[in-house]
């Protein structure tokens, strides 16, 4: 249990720790975005492709991963849909600096980290022990970078740094209160595990497919984005591998 406690944890606070040096600036670049965005999607790929994906494949077969897959891919579809989006990258740039725009974005990032802090609770609930760790360790360091972005993009819109910081900070501590959720569900219902693992997996990679990619190639930085994607897809599986 005090793995599991300190790995839910560890997880949450990385948005606060990333959103620590938002402080320091009140703009950043296309270019600097761009490369953040593409570590991020790298990281994320390595974890449902070498983490989730498997485990899913080891605890059921691969009609369950199917349908959680898709079940992930249909669910973040429909959020994106009837939930009021706006894109960090978008939003960072934009001209709306009203406190509504800030809202919405800010409603957005939180919703965002409840399917993240739910495979994080799935992945402790499962048989496999290192899995846990190797997921909480993936989305921890993916959200570094997101809690830098959602930090800043309150900062250049007008609100105090101190409250920047805190925003921020509450949408990793929902992370923290979906992980333990996800923990007590599947100890609860153990054969949901693998369909939990595929939902999570096939949720990481719509948003890096459907936002994170578009976003870090939208401004004449693709072959930056492109080396920093690889570079984040490596520290993950090197990652994972020390932690086998």
């Amino acid at each position: 249990m005090n793995t599991i406690l300190l790995g839910s944890l560890a997880t949450s606070i990385c948005t606060a720790v990333g959103a620590l040096p938002a402080l320091l600036f009140s703009n950043v670049t296309h270019r600097g975005r761009d490369i953040l965005l593409a570590f991020t999607a790298g990281i994320m790929v390595a974890a449902s492709t070498y983490g989730l994906i498997p485990a899913a494949l080891k605890l059921s077969n691969l009609w369950i991963l199917t349908a959680g897959t898709i079940l992930g891919t249909v669910i973040l579809t429909l959020m994106e849909l009837l939930i009021p989006h706006q894109d960090p990258g978008h939003a960072l740039h934009g001209e709306n600096n009203d406190r509504t725009s800030s809202l919405m974005f800010l409603s957005a990032m939180a919703l965002h980290n409840l399917p993240e802090g739910l495979s994080v609770g799935v992945s402790y609930g499962s048989t496999n022990q290192d899995l846990g760790t190797i997921v909480a360790l993936s989305i921890g360091l993916q959200n570094i970078p997101e809690g830098f972005l959602t930090a800043l993009f309150l900062i250049t819109h007008g609100m105090r740094r101190r409250w920047a910081l805190l925003l921020a900070a509450f949408t990793g501590v929902l992370e923290l209160a979906a992980c333990w959720a996800g923990l007590r569900f599947t100890e609860t219902f153990h054969a949901v595990v693998p369909y939990g693992l595929a939902f999570a997996a096939g949720a990481m990679l719509f948003v890096v497919y459907k936002e994170l990619i578009p976003e870090s190639h939208g401004d004449g930085n693709e072959r930056a984005a492109t080396f920093s994607f690889i570079f984040g897809l490596l520290t993950m599986i090197g990652l994972t591998h020390l932690l086998r």
